[in-house]
């Protein structure tokens, strides 16, 4: 497996890039952190990903800037709701960078995200096209929520003892009436952050459950370079 730093000459923010073994090309999954940042935590997250065949870029919407101000930013976006909200450029714009690098299948790109970075992937998502997939953890929605109209298939996965848990039904009730492709759960007893490994609320079995959930669907509606070849033949 091949990791790599990018540098903020290369994207703005900088982030961290893992690449599958194999030649080929790969689908492309953007992972969007939360709150606490491009930590080593998103890292692993981004490797897990490559060790599945998919080429991982990590985002940095920190970086180089005021950390406080971001953060007073991000809030209001997602408080007001707005699909347009200040971050999105970048997210586009990493997209952007690592369909153009070799290895990347650029009609197969998806997003992940958690937290704020869930919100940020469900607002992305209905302005962009070019992404085929999204898997938001713990979100919140855009409004109005008729927003999704244009959203890809999402796979989402909320936890039942958090105010994420009603976003979750609601989003899965427009999708549903919007026919999208969807598979949103939210888990019985876990809390906010129950995919962060080695937090305080680790829920092994919501996160493991809800891994599988989201390797079913990007298989699905991304693929892999082994299912890819697969079909070829």
């Amino acid at each position: 497996m091949d990791t790599r730093t990018i540098d903020h000459a290369a994207l703005k923010g900088g982030g961290f890039l893992a690449f599958p073994e194999g030649k080929g090309r790969h689908p492309g999954v953007v992972v969007i952190h939360e709150a606490h940042g491009l930590n080593q935590n998103i890292k692993d997250i981004t490797i897990r990903f490559a060790e599945n065949g998919y080429v991982g870029l990590a985002v940095d919407l920190f970086a180089g800037r005021n950390r406080a101000i971001c953060m007073a930013r991000f809030m209001t976006g997602m408080l007001r709701g707005s699909i347009e909200r200040f971050g999105i450029d970048d997210l586009k714009a990493a997209l952007s960078y690592m369909t153009t690098l070799e290895g990347v299948d650029p009609n197969r790109v998806g997003a992940v995200g958690f937290c704020m970075g869930g919100s940020f992937a469900i607002a992305w998502a209905c302005s962009d096209d070019r992404l085929r997939a999204i898997a938001p953890y713990y979100a919140s929605n855009p409004r109005p929520l008729e927003a999704v109209r244009r959203i890809c298939p999402v796979v989402g996965s909320y936890p039942q003892k958090d105010f994420t848990a009603a976003a979750g039904r609601g989003l899965d009730a427009e999708l549903t009436r919007r026919d999208i492709p969807h598979d949103i759960k939210v888990y019985p007893g876990a809390r906010h952050s129950f995919f962060r490994a080695g937090g305080g609320a680790y829920d092994r079995a919501a996160a493991d459950d809800s891994w599988r959930r989201v390797m079913s669907f990007f298989g699905t509606h991304l693929g892999t370079r082994a299912q890819a070849a697969s079909k070829k033949t």
